[in-house]
């Protein structure tokens, strides 16, 4: 709270627990700092790694401003940063119809989504690659292997493999390699060093 540390997850908490953990932080005083710093702090802090600290700061500024795209998209993706899916999806539902289609929004929405996709495939890893070592047309496995690799933030190799399907037939199963690619560059977001690297490469390949 106020950039401090509120209060602490200690180990794997119960669904409850990280509920009223939530609610408590959307229940604290604030307005002591700016909106606009006690953003900025928030921010930096999920940079860092600091969840619980960002997630107090995002809750802060729901306080005074209940309709902030950043803060509620920020508290999502704190939330799935400290592992509890289920509150970060309800979170998500909480969201203000007014805001649920802003950018930052469907940002987090895209994280969810991908995230829950991804820790499907990532079960399949070895599969993927042994039908990629089989067959390098297969494209299925290849984007497969795309969105387990995104699961474990493994950016660049995750775009790489849809670039290489996009190389190979940029036209597959209706453009799906592109399509996951620009869900990939909304989760990261736009100003992400993966997302401007691959973005680059994706235009070249799509004008050449």
């Amino acid at each position: 709270w106020q950039g401090q540390i509120a209060d602490m997850f200690q180990g794997a908490q119960p669904e409850s627990t990280v509920k009223r953990f939530v609610e408590k932080l959307l229940t604290a005083a604030g307005g002591a700092m700016p909106t606009a710093e006690l953003l900025a702090e928030a921010k930096s802090a999920m940079e860092a790694g600091q969840y619980e600290v960002a997630a107090g700061g995002f809750a802060e500024v729901l306080q005074t401003e209940p309709e902030s795209p950043d803060a509620w998209a920020g508290m999502i993706r704190a939330l799935h940063a400290l592992g509890d899916a289920d509150e970060a999806q309800a979170t998500l539902d909480r969201v203000p119809a007014k805001i649920a289609e802003h950018p930052e929004i469907s940002g987090a929405r895209s994280v969810l989504a991908l995230a829950a996709e991804g820790a499907k495939a990532a079960t399949q890893l070895a599969t993927y690659q042994a039908r990629l070592a089989a067959d390098a047309n297969d494209h299925q496995a290849r984007y497969e292997l795309a969105t387990a690799l995104n699961a474990t933030d493994q950016r660049e190799e995750a775009a790489e493999a849809l670039l290489e399907v996009i190389r190979r037939d940029r036209k597959w199963n209706d453009g799906a390699a592109r399509l996951q690619l620009l869900k990939f560059f909304e989760a990261w977001g736009f100003e992400d060093a993966a997302t401007m690297v691959a973005r680059r490469k994706l235009s070249a390949l799509l004008f050449r």
